[in-house]
């Protein structure tokens, strides 16, 4: 059978009409999680799930009961609907820019001076980095309503974006069933800490990358799984065929890349490792001030996607090429819902929302606040206050204290 990220209630399902995990083996045949509505009736598939590989079928956990916010099981179905056409402007828009900038850097090299290049490789390495984005909705198998087109394309951005969708594709299963709910899920682990001060050093130029990206790659080439915990909880040495897949695509991906870097070295064409082979080298910073938001200073081990994601507004543009997870917590709670869908779907559950910050600048100006009192108080975690209409399923845990409310919500762009 086919993998399960989560299980996604339709209709009016709240916290007590679902439980997001079967406890049986999902390995088995005929045993996947069977969702059921309110009115006792069995949804599809297709309603409630995204698929992924056959491969990595982990073995059964405790279970999760997420609550999640009120939509009819018509607007969901609308929702979950997948299109060609908006998944050919979404991924191919955003390779158009990946395009455009590389492009125009070698243009430059050849034609322009070179402080033109400089500049252009500058801008090129921003939008680089937001390929992990892409990859990680393709991985959801949800951008087109053609499959294969989403498993092709999943195998562009992995490549181009060094990532290994084998790995990614066993991690994220286990982080959409028992988010923050360690050790079930490890691939994010709270309190993150990050050095704000010092960001500067790597996030605007790292040195460093392209060494530590091929010393990390040589590795995988000669068949080394990572030596974290949790990789080798995913591909345990009991599981050879899931290894293998995962050492396979790494030497694909390495040897592609390096063909691409020995004919542009041959041609002359040295920017073309600048822009193609290790862009991500340059300009981290915005992709992390995005990415990074999801989940810091929140909380784990509650089973309310709205007090442990967080969604926040931002402009169209950078909205695009972040690839719409400024939504992140409707992405949690339905995540079969395709990402350029995800907007409509906050506006059908704003009213049961916490407050959401607009922009990066107020959007980072709570985070900080938050890991400025966990340095003082290490257990604390911000507690999202819910609209007086909306109730959280569990209360909060005694060591967890609420900050001041927060501003009168502004309305959604």
């Amino acid at each position: 059978m086919d993998l399960t990220f989560t299980a996604f209630p339709s209709t009016c399902c709240r916290q007590d009409d679902i439980v997001s995990e079967t406890a049986r083996d999902p390995r088995e045949p005929g045993d996947s999680p069977e969702v059921v509505g309110p009115d006792h009736t069995v949804l599809s598939d297709e309603e409630v799930l995204t698929k992924g590989p056959q491969y990595n079928a982990p073995p059964p956990k405790k279970r999760v009961k997420w609550y999640r916010c009120r939509v009819t099981r018509e607007q969901l179905a609308s929702l979950n609907r997948r299109s060609d056409f908006l998944g050919f402007v979404q991924t191919l828009g955003y390779l158009a820019v990946l395009a455009a900038g590389a492009g125009a850097a070698v243009y430059s090299s050849l034609y322009w001076p070179w402080y033109v290049t400089i500049l252009l490789v500058f801008i090129n390495g921003h939008f680089w980095h937001f390929l992990v984005n892409g990859f990680h909705e393709l991985v959801h198998d949800s951008v087109f309503r053609t499959r294969w087109l989403n498993r092709f394309f999943l195998r562009v951005y992995s490549f181009l974006g060094w990532h290994n969708h084998h790995h990614f594709w066993a991690s994220h299963t286990e982080h959409h069933k028992y988010t923050l709910h360690h050790p079930d899920d490890q691939e994010v682990v709270l309190p993150a800490k990050f050095d704000m001060r010092n960001m500067w050093k790597w996030s605007i130029v790292n040195y460093r990358y392209p060494y530590d990206l091929v010393k990390g790659r040589l590795a995988a080439v000669a068949g080394k799984i990572p030596d974290d915990k949790w990789s080798q909880e995913l591909f345990p040495e009991s599981d050879p065929e899931r290894r293998r897949a995962y050492t396979n695509w790494e030497r694909v991906m390495f040897t592609g890349h390096m063909l691409i870097a020995g004919v542009s070295l041959v041609y002359g064409l040295w920017v073309v490792l600048l822009v193609i082979t290790f862009p991500k080298m340059i300009g981290a910073w915005l992709q992390f001030l995005c990415n990074a938001t999801q989940h810091v200073g929140l909380q784990d081990e509650i089973p309310d996607f709205r007090l442990c994601c967080r969604t926040f507004y931002i402009n169209p543009v950078l909205q695009f090429l972040y690839w719409h997870m400024n939504y992140h917590t409707e992405h949690h709670m339905y995540a079969a819902v395709p990402c350029y869908k995800l907007g409509r779907l906050h506006r059908l559950i704003k009213h049961e929302m916490p407050y959401c910050t607009s922009g990066l600048w107020e959007t980072w100006k709570q985070i900080i606040q938050i890991m400025d009192r966990q340095a003082v108080e290490p257990e604390y975690q911000f507690i999202a206050e819910l609209p007086a209409s909306a109730s959280s399923p569990a209360p909060a845990p005694a060591n967890h204290s609420t900050p001041a409310p927060p501003p009168a919500p502004r309305k959604s762009a």
